[in-house]
């Protein structure tokens, strides 16, 4: 099997070579690439595309649909670079709502044209129950997805260009963020403490983990004598089961202080686990979790949210979710000054800047605080002059 190479410019290059018969019509089909850089590179880009044409692995650009495309996408780029959880939520978006509308295109002529009508499809008509349309935020999230995608095969070379860069994704409304103020804190601290909830609750209250955080945790990540945990791993749940993962940036992988209260609790819950274990005939966690369900298993996550909904409901407290005690957390600590890029840290946010967006709400108030402070030293200042 042979190809040539043409030049088309200073640096381009256009790959020409035989790729088999097809399978309708019988006859020889020749498929195209056009390379950037020296002539050597073209020569090594030529002779790695006739091998995987050797393997079976070749995929013709001229005639890959997008339905191909993302299937491709999602099993050889997606589940090596993301978790199972988005795995599974990219691929519940593609065969949901961007397949059925886009996967009929070739992917080389799909248009920007194309991509914001099936948006505009989705926004009217993309429920799959019940009838209506889609959020803005899902749509938004199937954006991601198909830019993300399409950047790939543009860095695979099916693509000239990324056409969802021309495309105008739906704006999500701004959604306010559910936290609960001190006094209700305390009543929902003791609307648990007769239940298996209260210290999780407790722990995500006074440190600001994640959910997963919370339930993935380990003893071995404790360091109860100097007050501190290390954030190691996450628990996740898929339609597959429930698994742990690492945290997928440096700044997840962190290290956070424990108040006093806390730390008692947390020595008083091993005490009672250790009795339970010892009651139930079992032996040692080979896992080594902090929290399990009562027969000693890793926690169900999605249970974990069933059950503090109905510890809110009976408190007669406003609708929250257990993520919302980490908003909760990390409010208060902006509302008591502490520097945005503690609290990022103590967070495991990427960058200051996603602290800064996501609880913007605190600003004014901490900006209150400020000019009053200005205020004070200005008027002290000039009462000081003769």
């Amino acid at each position: 099997m042979k190809g040539t190479i043409v030049r088309r410019g200073k640096s381009s290059w256009r790959l020409k070579f035989d790729v088999g018969a097809d399978p309708v019509t019988g006859c020889r089909k020749i498929a195209y690439r056009t390379v950037r850089g020296t002539k050597k590179q073209a020569e090594a880009e030529l002779t790695k595309a006739i091998a995987e044409m050797q393997a079976g692995g070749f995929v013709d650009p001229t005639t890959l649909t997008v339905k191909d495309y993302l299937s491709r996408w999602l099993k050889d780029h997606a589940a090596v670079s993301v978790s199972a959880k988005t795995l599974e939520r990219y691929t519940e978006l593609a065969d949901r709502h961007l397949s059925p509308r886009l996967g009929a295109h070739t992917l080389q002529k799909l248009t920007p044209m194309h991509i914001q009508n099936a948006y505009s499809d989705m926004l009217n008509s993309g429920r799959i129950r019940g009838g209506g349309g889609l959020s803005a935020r899902t749509v938004h999230h199937a954006h991601r997805l198909l830019f993300q995608a399409l950047r790939q095969a543009v860095r695979w070379q099916l693509l000239a260009r990324n056409p969802a860069e021309a495309v105008t994704p739906p704006r999500p409304l701004a959604t306010e963020i559910s936290i609960l103020d001190d006094a209700q804190v305390g009543v929902l601290l003791k609307g648990a403490r007769s239940t298996r909830m209260y210290t999780p609750i407790l722990l995500a209250i006074t440190t600001g983990l994640r959910r997963g955080e919370v339930f993935g945790l380990r003893w071995s990540d404790l360091d109860l004598d100097n007050g501190r945990l290390s954030v190691a791993q996450a628990v996740e749940q898929t339609k597959a089961g429930i698994s742990f993962k690492t945290p997928k940036t440096r700044r997840s992988r962190r290290t956070v202080t424990l108040p006093q209260v806390t730390v008692e609790a947390l020595r008083s819950h091993r005490a009672k686990q250790a009795a339970e274990r010892l009651a139930l005939g079992l032996g040692k966690d080979d896992l080594g979790l902090v929290f399990t369900s009562p027969l000693g298993e890793p926690v169900s996550v999605r249970a974990v949210s069933k059950e503090f909904a109905r510890i809110v409901k009976r408190a007669k407290l406003p609708p929250v979710t257990f993520h919302g005690l980490r908003h909760t957390h990390l409010t208060a600590l902006l509302k008591a000054g502490i520097h945005p890029k503690i609290a990022s840290e103590r967070a495991g946010h990427a960058s200051v800047g996603i602290t800064l967006d996501v609880y913007s709400h605190v600003l004014p108030s901490m900006q209150d605080g400020l000019t009053a402070g200005v205020d004070a030293a200005i008027r002290n200042a000039l009462a000081e002059q003769p």
